[in-house]
């Protein structure tokens, strides 16, 4: 049975993945953390809570701000290179990562937050109208406000636009498999690679995460490519990096694109130096020498660790310096212009022009 829409005039959508407990509390089934809520209470997301004796999601249609990126700041270096995507969040988290760099709109408890509104159609239709290839979910996790994204990616889909997820991976089975349908790529944040970071630093379980990736791999077309932000003396040993990238070859594959991404400080994480480039380097080479083909670093200048380069030839595919695309060395059908190894990924001619540009959006003003 399908979902329903709600009417324009309701932010309050009632959610199906709960269930009720025998202490007359109702238990949460969207993520592992499993919140177990009595009348009136929320779920440590904020966005969903227990009312009318079912859980509600509280920020259907609302938004904390919209704005146009590059692809490649999800960052996908595979997917549509070159082109724009409309992005947004809500507000909340399943997470409580001390590092979080978007902590004012993830750790929000204040509706007033969400400041713009929009219904599904209206924001596929903006991004179609402004240029995008379609919408991205970010900036706070989807997986709190999936039904809202779903929504949107089905008006996205009936406009011809794709939809994109940007995630910790952190989701059950059951929801995860119904919020996939409706993705046609996503970027999944590896926080680390032991249960102690994921437990200390952000408050959930590796192995969940470990459970998504494979899932995506193995039993969806979703395109998607890892994230990994590399802490200072967190989560950025050697041997850390070289059992995370083992692991990916293994159980996902050499053609799974890696981001070592440089951290700064922020949140409750202040303490902590940003990242040196040279850590993000080694860890390039590191997955190079385990076998993933398409390493990258990130939040740095770096044109040698930000560009694709064929795996078979060395041929460089796509130079990139900062969400800016130079020399481009692939057919229309993703191949290399030199051996014609195909670059797995999702590909369409010519790359666009969108560049490194960043602009913010209100969409009753498009």
């Amino acid at each position: 049975m399908g979902r329903q829409m709600i009417p324009q005039s309701h932010k309050i959508l009632p959610t199906r993945y709960w269930h009720k407990l025998d202490d007359d509390r109702i238990q949460c089934d969207v993520c592992p953390r499993a919140c177990k809520l009595r009348e009136g209470q929320r779920g440590l997301c904020f966005v969903r809570g227990r009312e009318d004796d079912q859980v509600m999601l509280y920020t259907w249609g609302r938004s904390s701000g919209f704005c146009i990126d590059p692809i490649e700041k999800k960052p996908l270096n595979h997917f549509l290179p070159g082109n724009s995507i409309l992005s947004f969040g809500t507000a909340g988290c399943n997470l409580a990562c001390r590092f979080c760099q978007n902590w004012d709109m993830s750790k929000s408890r204040e509706m007033d937050t969400l400041a713009d509104q929009a219904l599904p159609e209206e924001l596929a239709a903006t991004a179609k109208r402004l240029g995008c290839i379609g919408i991205a979910y970010t900036y706070n996790d989807p997986v709190i406000f999936m039904e809202y994204a779903m929504d949107v990616a089905d008006a996205c889909h009936e406009q011809g636009l794709k939809s994109v997820a940007v995630t910790a991976g952190y989701i059950c089975p059951e929801p995860r498999a119904e919020f996939y349908r409706h993705m046609d790529a996503a970027n999944v944040d590896l926080k680390a690679f032991t249960e102690k970071f994921y437990k200390k630093i952000c408050g959930g379980e590796l192995a969940a995460v470990l459970d998504t990736l494979e899932y995506l791999k193995h039993e969806t077309d979703v395109w998607f490519e890892i994230t990994n932000l590399l802490i200072p003396g967190e989560n950025d040993s050697s041997a850390e990096i070289d059992a995370m990238t083992r692991w990916v070859v293994e159980h996902l594959g050499p053609d799974i694109p890696m981001h070592f991404s440089a951290f700064h400080p922020d949140w409750k994480m202040m303490d902590k130096p940003r990242t040196p480039p040279e850590t993000l380097t080694r860890a390039r080479e590191i997955a190079i020498a385990n076998g993933i083909r398409y390493p990258y670093t990130g939040n740095v200048y770096d044109t040698a660790g930000e560009s694709t380069y064929c795996h078979n030839c060395g041929a460089m595919l796509i130079e990139r310096c900062w969400y800016k695309l130079g020399h481009w060395g692939l057919t229309d059908d993703g191949h290399c212009l030199k051996c014609h190894t195909p670059l797995p990924g999702v590909f369409n001619g010519s790359p666009g022009t969108w560049g490194p540009q960043r602009k913010m959006v209100r969409i009753l003003q498009t």
